[in-house]
């Protein structure tokens, strides 16, 4: 596999103007082929204000791609017949019907796949109880619980922050768990094993000089506030769990993490899931749906708006031109996840390429998206 240098070198070059233009403060990017690293570069500032140079082992709150990672448990449930995606959720959760029978109305027939591709028909609110209160997976689920939908589950998509992760790390823990925690299956059936030790469910106070400041890079007014942000990385303290959005890790970490994928489910010598499941997961399951949650952001721009291209836990790049995190030029199976203006992975099959980019500074749904489409397209171009 080759990779041109020149090409590496000018996304470095890129990310570096960004910074020096004050659109983020830094970041940690690496790019591969074949699973051989081309680049692991640090870039900018880690905490400007305190002059911080960035680090390749810098932490930093990864937000929802923490969702990958529970995704993955959630197919080694089906890999062990525990769960399948079309396990009702409420045969595992009986309570998630609700209290009132009268309320109940079309919760019977949500799914695990349902959850999987935001199509549950539940509330788009990241938080069913207050943000402190959130790290208790208990005194979450319970809420969600009360809690009405929104909408006919399977009609529309519709990115749900918390409430469909909540419920599948719920999921996680009562079938593949096995009277275990959220995060100690975690650590047992997927970090451990894959040697992914800068990776927590919470983050640690030990870890406190290698944690990177959550800064939000963008005004009130859109889907998520600053205050969501700075709201979201406070709530995942040192033991708090929150399979949605709960997760610090470094960008080598997350690498560990993409060659497994890439290695379709296997990385050295241990198998975490099989290449079927996987081959699953890697599918349109949305269809020629929209993704609701990006209407408002479209016709601000002033976008054609794009199909969701969701699969089980993955977003995919999709077939056509449009706005993509994954790049313009990346294939139509390219998949990968990403979180709150600031992190992304990718692999791209066809090219054999993997992304992975850490950033410092929070940016707004419209940077975030023109960035990573920016940044991603350049790293594709290495691909020689």
């Amino acid at each position: 596999m080759h990779v041109d240098t020149a090409a590496i070198d000018r996304l470095i070059g890129s990310m570096n103007d960004d910074v020096s233009s004050g659109l983020y403060d830094g970041g940690v990017v690496l790019v591969a082929r074949g699973g051989e690293v081309a680049c692991h570069e640090p870039v900018g500032f880690s905490d400007r204000a305190a002059g911080r140079k960035s680090r390749t082992d810098d932490v930093f709150r990864i937000f929802s791609t923490t969702k990958a990672f529970t995704n993955l448990l959630v197919l080694k449930a089906f890999d062990r017949g525990l769960l399948s995606p079309t396990t009702k959720v409420a045969e595992i959760i009986p309570e998630f019907l609700g209290a009132d029978r009268f309320r109940s109305g079309l919760k019977a027939h949500v799914n695990v796949q349902h959850l999987m591709t935001h199509r549950a028909g539940l509330s788009p609110t990241p938080w069913p109880v207050p943000p402190l209160q959130a790290g208790d997976l208990d005194r979450t689920i319970a809420a969600i619980c009360e809690m009405d939908l929104v909408a006919a589950p399977g009609e529309r998509m519709s990115y749900s922050p918390c409430l469909s992760h909540a419920l599948l790390g719920e999921l996680v823990r009562r079938t593949l768990g096995g009277g275990r925690s959220f995060t100690r299956t975690l650590h047992e059936e997927l970090l451990d094993p894959l040697g992914m030790r800068d990776t927590e469910m919470g983050a640690p106070s030990a870890w406190a000089d290698r944690l990177v400041p959550v800064v939000p890079k963008f005004p009130p007014g859109g889907f998520f506030s600053p205050a969501d942000i700075t709201d979201t990385a406070a709530a995942a303290y040192e033991g708090a769990e929150l399979p949605w959005v709960g997760c610090v890790s470094t960008v080598a970490d997350l690498f560990r993490f993409t060659e497994m994928l890439r290695r379709d489910g296997e990385l050295d010598g241990v198998r975490i899931v099989s290449p079927a499941v996987l081959d699953l997961a890697r599918r349109n399951h949305t269809g020629d749906l929209l993704n609701d949650r990006y209407a408002r952001l479209t016709a601000e721009m002033h976008w054609d708006p794009w199909v969701a291209n969701v699969g089980l836990g993955f977003m995919l790049r999709g077939p056509g031109l449009h706005q993509t995190f994954f790049g313009t030029t990346a294939s139509p199976g390219t998949y990968g996840n990403y979180g709150a203006g600031s992190s992304q992975f990718f692999v791209d099959p066809v090219r054999d390429l993997t992304f992975v980019c850490l950033t410092a500074g929070v940016l707004g749904e419209a940077d975030n998206t023109r960035r990573f489409q920016r940044l991603s397209d350049m790293a594709l171009a290495a691909a020689v």
